[in-house]
Parts: C-alpha cells; sequence; structure tokens
C-alpha cells in the first residue's frame, strides 16, 4: 500500500502555531506518511503586521515556507489544521483558506478524509477548545472523519486536552510537553487515516 499523503496547514502570526505545525509534521513523518507543510497566505495589512515587531520578524524568518493551496488538500489523505484562536474562533486568515475550497468540497474531493486540529491562545481558557470545536463544524460539512488525540498516550494526561494540542503563548514558546503531544495528535491521525486506506484497498 502507498504511504499515507499528511498535510499540516497552519496559519501563525508570531511563531506559536508554526512551532507546533513544525512537530506534527515531526510525528507525521515519523508514522511513515508522506508529509506538506503548508501556510495559509497572511491577509492582514502591512501596517497592522509592522506595528508588531515579532509578527513582522515571524513573517520573514517563514518566507521559506510553501503556501497552501487547493491541491495540498486534494493530496491528501490527512489533514491537521493549526490556527491561534481569535475571540473563540480560528483566525481569519485559515478561515479564508478554508472558504475556498467550495469547488473542492462540492465534487466530493474533500470527503472521508481524516482532520484534525490544534490551537493556541495568549492566556489560559482563551478560547482553545471552542476554536478546535469550531473547526469540527467545517469538517463535517466537509463529510471529514475527524480524530482527536482523546487520552490515548501518557502524554495527553500531562497536556491535558484530548480536543487537539493546545498551548498558552502567554507563557512563552511550546515546552517538550505540548511539542510532544502534537506529534501524538499526528501520529495518531496518520495512523487511523492508513488503516482507512488499507481497509479501502482491500
Amino acid at each position: 500500500m502507498e504511504p499515507v499523503n499528511a498535510a499540516i496547514i497552519y496559519y501563525s502570526a508570531t511563531g506559536t502555531l508554526h512551532a507546533l505545525a513544525r512537530a506534527a509534521a515531526e510525528g507525521a513523518e515519523k508514522a511513515g506518511a508522506h508529509v506538506r507543510l503548508r501556510k495559509v497566505a497572511e491577509t492582514a495589512p502591512p501596517e497592522v503586521i509592522n506595528s508588531r515587531p515579532a509578527w513582522a520578524e515571524h513573517l520573514r524568518d517563514t518566507a521559506d515556507v510553501p503556501q497552501a493551496d487547493l491541491d495540498d488538500l486534494a493530496w491528501a489523505d490527512v489533514v491537521l489544521f493549526g490556527t491561534p484562536t481569535r475571540f473563540g474562533n480560528p483566525a481569519s486568515q485559515l478561515r479564508a483558506f478554508m472558504e475556498s475550497t467550495s469547488a473542492l468540497w462540492f465534487n466530493g474531493g474533500l470527503a472521508d478524509k481524516v482532520y484534525s486540529a490544534f490551537t493556541a491562545s495568549n492566556t489560559p481558557h482563551g478560547g482553545q477548545e471552542s476554536t478546535i470545536l469550531a473547526l469540527g463544524n467545517t469538517f463535517y460539512h466537509w463529510g471529514g472523519i475527524i480524530v482527536p488525540p482523546g487520552y490515548t498516550d501518557p502524554v495527553q494526561f500531562k497536556s491535558g486536552n484530548p480536543y487537539g494540542t493546545s498551548h498558552v503563548a502567554g507563557g512563552g514558546p511550546p515546552d517538550d510537553v505540548t511539542l510532544e503531544a502534537a506529534r501524538h495528535q499526528a501520529r495518531r491521525a496518520v495512523n487511523i487515516a492508513a488503516a482507512l486506506k488499507a481497509g479501502r484497498a482491500a
């Protein structure tokens, strides 16, 4: 059987989600997947970005990360989406990308894939769970198979979020526990996608 194709698609303003996405990509690769790490387009105006030096710096530092397009979704067997929480919802940049998928969705190109999500907020309880659940609403419409990390690995009892990896960015960059939770989440999603792919092939 061919390896699973995994797309890690994220939006990151200052680097937190980029770090989580890279850890997820590592986990997916370790599970044997072909991986595409992709960022979505930045839509904030330059004057807003430049008002926060860390935002402008991160944009420069990740200039070499390929930008997500619909081909990445069509190619993937499993997709992990990462976004900061914005008032308890996904960031508009990621939503803009997801809302560009109508033609692919209409033709069934998003159905029967495995989906999972991860996030970060600046403060504890800053909308992490509601952001992941909001992404789930889109996955339902796509006909996706949602695979959360649950409490399926010891790291989950340390990280504490069964919906998806999450981090409090106000406390600094993601620590080893959070990064390992992202790796586990991706491995689990890839393993489920591999089982589904093998079942269909049989």
